[in-house]
């Protein structure tokens, strides 16, 4: 199956809810993939940090990124990360536009907030 990556930005674009979201990114980001083409069944991932398994199954890659502060990603990368302490149990997952991460808000950058921002938990990040 073929991803229309720009369908899957402007998905995520369109739909961003401000400032901070309401806690979906996995189902923001699902949404996004199945606007752009991808077929998907329930169950779905029931948390950000499961999807990448199924990002697999959609023909993304595992990328190396060893600094995400310093490195150049690519429009429609998917970033998987795993919770911080002291935070919910479901990690996250986000997209990239070509400018911004965004889940089910826009992010200010990689790190989907102050807490993975501080604890920089484990992430991968996939490439279609």
């Amino acid at each position: 199956m073929k991803l229309d990556l720009n369908e899957f930005v402007e998905h995520l674009r369109e739909k961003a809810l401000p400032p901070y979201g309401a806690g979906k990114c996995g189902e923001y980001v699902r949404r996004a993939l199945q606007a752009a083409g991808a077929r998907m069944v329930p169950p779905y991932p029931p948390s950000g940090k499961d999807y990448g398994p199924t990002l697999v199954k959609l023909g993304f890659r595992r990328i190396a990124v060893p600094n995400p502060d310093a490195f150049v990603f690519m429009k429609g990368d998917v970033m998987v990360m795993e919770p911080h302490r002291g935070g919910k149990p479901n990690g996250h997952v986000a997209g990239f536009d070509g400018r911004h991460w965004i889940s089910d808000h826009m992010q200010r950058d990689f790190w989907a907030g102050p807490g993975y921002r501080r604890e920089r938990p484990d992430y991968v990040v996939y490439r279609y």
